[in-house]
C-alpha cells in the first residue's frame, strides 16, 4: 500500500512540473515573434540567459557535479537531440503562426507514445488512448481553418520540433536518472557555434537582449519542470499533458501580439483541453 501511494504521489508531482512546462513553453512563440531579431540571435541569447539560469538552478541545489559529470549517454543524447529541436522550433515560429506550431505539437502524445513502445515496450492505457484521440481531433479541428494560410516549411520544422521532444520524454522515461540541468545547458552549447557562425548576435538592440533574457529564464523553468516531469509520467501522458500548450499558445498570441485565432483554434483548443482531462481523471478507489 506504501509503494502504491508512493507512486501515486510522484505522479501527482510529475504531473505539476508538466503542466507548467506546458505552461512556460506556451511563451516561446510570444518572445520569438515579439523581437525583430533573427533566429539564430534569438537561439544565442536564450540560450546564454538559460544556460546560466539552468547552472545557477543546479548549484542552489548543490547538484553541479551530478548534473554536468553524471550525464552519460542518455544525458548527451538529449543534449544533441534537444539542439536539434531548438534549431528547428525558433525558425518555425518565424516562419508561421504560432497556432500552427502549437496545434503540430499537439501531435508529441503518438509520436510519444509510439517511440516508447519501439523503443521500450512501454504499453499505453486506455483512458490515454482516448485523450490522445480527444487531441487528434482537436488538431484536426484547428487543421481544418487553417487550410490554405499554411507555411509549409515552419510548419515542417515544427513537425521535426514534435518528434524531438517525443524523444526526448521518451529517453526520460527510459533513463529516469538522468540529470535535468546539464543535458538542457549542453543543448545551448552544441548552439552557440551556429548561431556565431549563421547569425550576428552582438548586432541586436539592448531592448531586445533584454527580453531573450527573460525569455532563456522561462526556457530553463520549462526544460527543467518538463524534465522532472518525465521521470515520473508515462511517456504517452506526458507528451498528452504537454499539448495542454496547443490552446494557450494562441491564447498568449492573441492577448500580446494582437494575432488572432480563428473559430476552429479556439474549438479545437478546447477539445485538447477536454482530451487532456479525460486522460489525467481516475476513477475512485472503492
Amino acid at each position: 500500500m506504501t509503494t502504491h501511494s508512493q507512486a501515486r504521489s510522484a505522479h501527482a508531482v510529475g504531473v505539476l512540473f508538466l503542466v507548467a512546462s506546458a505552461i512556460a513553453f506556451s511563451s516561446t512563440g510570444i518572445f520569438t515573434k515579439g523581437v525583430e531579431a533573427a533566429a539564430w540571435a534569438v537561439i544565442f541569447w536564450r540560450g546564454v540567459f538559460a544556460s546560466i539560469s539552468t547552472t545557477a538552478y543546479a548549484a542552489s541545489r548543490g547538484k553541479l557535479k551530478e548534473e554536468f559529470l553524471g550525464m552519460r549517454w542518455s544525458g548527451l543524447a538529449v543534449g544533441a537531440v534537444g539542439a536539434a529541436g531548438t534549431a528547428a522550433l525558433i525558425p518555425a515560429f518565424k516562419l508561421t503562426d504560432i497556432a500552427n506550431v502549437a496545434l503540430i505539437y499537439a501531435s508529441a502524445p503518438f509520436l510519444a507514445a509510439l517511440l516508447a513502445w519501439l523503443a521500450i515496450g512501454e504499453r499505453v492505457s486506455k483512458r490515454t488512448a482516448l485523450g490522445a484521440a480527444g487531441a487528434l481531433a482537436g488538431v484536426l479541428i484547428i487543421v481544418a481553418g487553417s487550410v490554405g494560410s499554411v507555411n509549409l516549411i515552419g510548419d515542417g520544422l515544427a513537425l521535426l520540433m514534435t518528434l524531438v521532444m517525443a524523444t526526448i520524454m521518451v529517453i526520460y522515461r527510459a533513463r529516469p536518472e538522468t540529470p535535468s540541468a546539464g543535458p538542457s545547458v549542453l543543448q545551448s552549447l552544441f548552439l552557440f557555434p551556429f548561431a556565431l557562425t549563421f547569425g550576428a548576435p552582438f548586432e541586436t538592440a539592448p531592448f531586445e537582449i533584454a527580453i531573450l533574457a527573460a525569455f532563456g529564464v522561462m526556457h530553463a523553468i520549462a526544460s527543467v519542470t518538463l524534465a522532472e516531469g518525465a521521470k515520473r509520467v508515462p511517456s504517452g501522458q506526458t507528451a498528452l499533458i504537454g499539448a495542454l500548450e496547443t490552446p494557450l499558445a494562441p491564447l498568449l498570441a492573441f492577448l500580446i501580439l494582437t494575432e488572432i485565432p480563428s473559430t476552429p483554434t479556439l474549438f479545437g483548443g478546447l477539445v485538447v483541453f477536454t482530451a487532456v482531462l479525460i486522460s489525467l481523471w481516475e476513477k475512485p478507489a472503492r
